[in-house]
């Protein structure tokens, strides 16, 4: 049993302090302050298009905030806090923002090393850039894509062609909404009649007036709970000068028209080209996890205002006094702290340089982080939904409008189950990593930190054995080897993420100076490492890891600690700085009920 600490507002600034790095203040206040500004607020009753001019009107209105948008775009980490805050103010904005500052800029900033594009249309949203690489036939497969650009000597240009109907580009936001756009356009780049792989061209797309000559938009089909305007796009024999050729620094057309790179796979030369999307993956978990934050903050508070019948009771108890209401929110509460401190470490690894991001080490590390985060985010606020009840499916509550943004962020830069394949064959193969070393000493009681820790990394090393185990058996084929093997090895990301994601918390909490705050964090770990390994109870036990008792004794556990953390919910959710008025949802408020008579609420339409 953890010692308790003292429950209050004390604890909230060193919550918050711990949860955001020490660095609240430098990257994430200035959007708290710049997002509670009126053209952020709710807005209830809006048509699709006209929510999709709301989108594009509200990144001109992030944009002005951005003192150097360069500056933001190569900052891993001031890009990343970004995200964090728009998850939770509106998901068409927030795929936006991370197409037109990570993917396309991030991109031609990269690709273009010597400047020779004039960046001033894009930076001050003059025009809005897009990236448009899947294609209707080749998705998870892009380095097999069928669009063309063919080099043309004689006039040193290029002819860009939609030659199928399965290579047309699929979901690009280069519909009407928001003005002019250009996009990057990923094709093949054919150059004396051979194929040299896979690149982004600079094509404009649109201006004011519509399409330009050549190019065909075709909206997509509405998709709930977004307002993005995707479409099918295709191009008939468009012309482009050479200039929009974007090979970067490993690939160059001579004067003279030859090809020369000193990558000789042409699905390296594309990965290469696309490495922008590794700094996707951080910025749409961090989406994903602001809009968890945002969830958990009105079902928590909403636990404590609702009122409930309670036995013996004549005026009965808020909804929170009920422990099945309790862990499971509380549980949620420790998935979002322990998602939180994952994001902050994965980024400082991929931010400060000590990590490469093209290394095979960050790319797992990475995989592995997008995945375990959006996936608990989602479960996250799917929880958050339900304990808010029918209030829960307002949009005025904001909750229910998180889902499909969330969604979003699991399919995008790589769909999560696609990614994490990726993830368990480089772990099985141990290209980018190294298993922890096994525990010296047997577990001792569940109590205990190092006990918790070491218990996840023996079940990380049980799903290794059992993963390269399967994919040893005989098999008629090498699908039917790998299929043999990959569920279990998709076992052993989860576990490494986890793993990953305990080791993190920890760190951030030996990091705290105030020991009752310390002490606090480390309940919020106990009891999410016992959610964690009651699925795994089985396996530990069948491997001596645990004992029988012990094992009895996990569901009593997760009750305990759930208990002993109920006093503190509100202190963990206020530690998330979420603005009132950013967050605007009626059953996260005092006296919520006399807020939906509020004329100017932001939930009346």
């Amino acid at each position: 049993m953890g010692t308790a600490v003292l429950a209050g507002p004390a604890r909230v600034p060193l919550l918050t302090e711990a949860l955001f790095d020490g660095r609240f203040d430098e990257l994430h206040r200035p959007w708290t302050d710049h997002f509670r500004r009126d053209i952020f607020r709710y807005r209830d009753g809006l048509s699709p298009a006209e929510r999709s001019e709301l989108a594009y009107e509200r990144l001109r209105a992030v944009n002005e905030r951005i003192a150097s948008v360069e500056d933001l775009v190569t900052s891993t980490d001031r890009l990343v806090s970004l995200h964090e805050w728009l998850g939770m103010v509106d998901g068409s904005l927030t795929t936006l923002a991370t197409i037109h500052y990570n993917l396309f800029l991030g991109s031609l900033l990269r690709l273009d090393p010597h400047r020779t594009v004039d960046l001033t249309p894009f930076t001050r949203l003059r025009r809005c850039g897009t990236v448009l690489i899947t294609e209707l036939g080749y998705g998870n497969n892009a380095a097999e894509l069928e669009t063309t650009a063919v080099h043309q000597p004689g006039t040193d240009t290029f002819v860009l062609h939609t030659p199928s109907a399965g290579a047309q580009k699929f979901m690009p936001n280069t519909g009407p909404a928001g003005g002019s756009k250009s996009g990057l356009v990923a094709a093949r780049l054919i150059v004396r009649g051979q194929d040299c792989g896979v690149f982004l061209f600079l094509v404009p797309l649109r201006d004011e007036r519509g399409p330009l000559p050549g190019i065909r938009i075709r909206p997509l089909s509405q998709t709930p709970g977004s307002a993005v305007d995707h479409a099918i796009t295709s191009f008939d024999q468009v012309v482009l000068d050479r200039s929009a050729l974007l090979a970067g620094d490993h690939a160059d057309l001579t004067a003279e028209g030859a090809f020369r790179s000193a990558i000789g796979s042409r699905r390296r030369r594309f990965l290469r080209s696309i490495q922008r999307v590794t700094t996707g993956k951080l910025c749409l978990a961090a989406a994903a996890l602001g809009g968890a934050r945002a969830g958990l903050t009105v079902a928590v508070r909403y636990a404590h205002r609702r009122h409930t019948f309670a036995p013996a009771s004549r005026t009965g108890v808020p909804v929170f006094a009920y422990r099945c209401h309790q862990t499971r929110l509380l549980g949620a509460a420790a998935r979002a702290y322990a998602a939180t401190f994952l994001l902050r470490e994965v980024t400082r690894r991929a931010g400060t340089g000590r990590e490469d991001p093209a290394s095979a080490e960050a790319e797992v590390l990475v995989a592995a982080a997008k995945g375990w985060i959006t996936w608990q985010a989602r479960d996250i606020v799917l929880e958050c939904r339900e304990r808010c009840g029918a209030q829960g499916l307002l949009s005025a509550n904001r909750i229910v409008d998180l889902i499909t943004p969330i969604e979003s962020t699991i399919t995008a830069e790589g769909d999560n189950l696609v990614i994490w394949t990726k993830a368990a064959a480089d772990m099985l193969t141990g290209r980018g990593y190294s298993p922890p070393a096994a525990p010296a000493a047997p577990a001792g009681p569940l109590t205990g930190r190092a006990a918790l820790l070491d218990l996840l990394v023996r079940h990380e090393l049980s799903c290794l054995r059992y993963a390269r185990g399967r994919i040893s058996l005989p098999s008629d084929s090498p699908l039917d080897r790998w299929n043999q093997a990959v569920n279990p090895a998709l076992d052993l990301v989860d576990a490494y993420a986890t793993r990953c994601a305990a080791q993190a918390f920890l760190a951030a909490a030996d990091r705290v100076a105030d020991e009752d705050t310390r002490r606090l964090l480390e309940q919020v770990f106990r009891l999410f490492v016992l959610q964690r390994l009651a699925p795994h109870a089985g396996p530990l036990l069948a491997d001596g890891h645990l004992t029988a008792e012990a094992v009895r004794d996990l569901a009593p556990a997760v009750d305990r600690a759930g208990a002993e953390l109920a006093p503190h919910a509100l202190a963990l959710v206020e530690a998330f700085a979420i603005p009132d008025d950013l967050l605007q949802a009626p059953i996260a408020t005092d006296g919520y009920a006399a807020a939906y008579d509020d004329p100017a609420g932001p939930w009346q339409p």
